[in-house]
């Protein structure tokens, strides 16, 4: 049984879900993103708000309803401190504390519950560059005093059947005694790029967002909306596809995979025919998420969610890897390989 921290709407939950593995509780600091979590699962509420800074071992025995004794960690700590995109760094960013925390309360459960058979943290590859590594260093030397053997690496989405370039850093913990680093492969995905024209080209338009729009009046899929087009950019015919040299008008090319799903200050890229920008669906679309998987609140709220998550078929190559480490058997005969149709999904939300 997992422990999800910082799980967001639930990308790399669902990854792992559909590997074999069950969440037992999920937690997030945002209640939209705990909403969707809990939306996409039957059963028993598993997700849950809290503030992960200062949340103790008591109170996550309470919403489990009995001792909880996790057998591994999962979670991506916020990454916007870290990030590239992060124009205006401020020092001393609280935010840097949170890959500390993250691994603080694995070990907390390591020590005082089941040991952990792993801990699997994901972030931006800038974490381990430039000035923040010795943060990354600081947390891999603690988990080795703590019987760890530690792994990182960069994996790519557009290498596992998302139409995505995203590369992201993955920290990897296996208990030492488990014998499981000596076992583990990196998953090396394929050579084959899926497209934006595969997964969005024959969607019907989107709606507009006004003020008061149903969740009824949206067609096609409930997160399938999008912001008004009000530059005179989407009008004279300047946003060409492929296009990407400004910043707030990237505008994506039909037969390439996107680039990275990321839109801070809802900078949200430009559909490839230049008149308006992406829906939550399409962009839900690009990440990998199945067709039935829902996010709720609002279309700010939503924009977050889909920009931060891990992708789900990038979550389930590696949560495959680890699976077939553990038990010591070939990746490919571990689990069946990630299934992307609606249909698919009813297993995981069982889980």
């Amino acid at each position: 049984m997992l422990l999800s921290l910082f799980s967001g709407c639930g990308g790399l939950d669902l990854g792992f879900e559909r590997a074999g593995f069950r969440v037992g509780l999920a937690y997030d600091v945002r209640s939209d993103s705990i909403d969707s979590w809990n939306r996409n699962r039957r059963g028993p509420t598993r997700g849950h708000v809290a503030d992960l800074t200062a949340i103790r071992l008591a109170d996550i025995d309470h919403h489990f309803g009995a001792r909880f004794t996790p057998s591994a960690l999962i979670g991506g700590p916020p990454c916007q401190s870290f990030s590239r995109a992060n124009r205006s760094p401020v020092p001393h960013d609280p935010r840097t504390k949170l890959v500390r925390r993250f691994f603080t309360l694995g070990l907390q459960f390591h020590r005082h519950r089941n040991p952990l058979d792993f801990m699997l943290m994901e972030n931006v590859a800038e974490l381990q560059t430039g000035p923040h590594n010795a943060i990354l260093d600081r947390e891999i030397e603690r988990l080795k005093a703590n019987g760890f053997d530690v792994l990182h690496f960069l994996a790519d989405a557009v290498r596992h059947s998302v139409p995505q370039r995203r590369e992201r850093l993955f920290v990897l913990a296996f208990r030492k005694d488990t014998l499981a680093a000596q076992h583990w492969r990196q998953p090396v995905g394929t050579d084959r790029r899926r497209t934006v024209s595969e997964v969005i080209r024959d969607l019907p338009p989107p709606a507009y967002f006004t003020r008061g729009l149903e969740r009824h009046a949206i067609p096609h899929r409930p997160n399938h909306w999008c912001m008004s087009p009000k530059s005179s950019r989407f009008f004279d015919g300047s946003l060409k596809e492929g296009y990407s040299s400004a910043r707030s008008f990237k505008t994506l090319a039909w037969d390439e995979p996107s680039i990275t799903v990321s839109y801070g200050h809802r900078e949200v890229h430009v559909h490839p025919d230049g008149r308006r920008r992406l829906s939550v669906f399409e962009a839900m679309q690009l990440q990998g998420f199945p067709d039935d998987y829902v996010l709720e609140g609002t279309l700010s709220g939503q924009i977050d969610q889909v920009s931060q998550a891990v992708p789900p078929p990038l979550a389930h190559a590696i949560a495959v890897s680890i699976r077939s480490a553990l038990l010591s058997v070939p990746a490919e005969d571990s689990v069946p390989a990630y299934a992307s149709s609606s249909s698919s999904i009813a297993s995981a939300r069982a889980s």
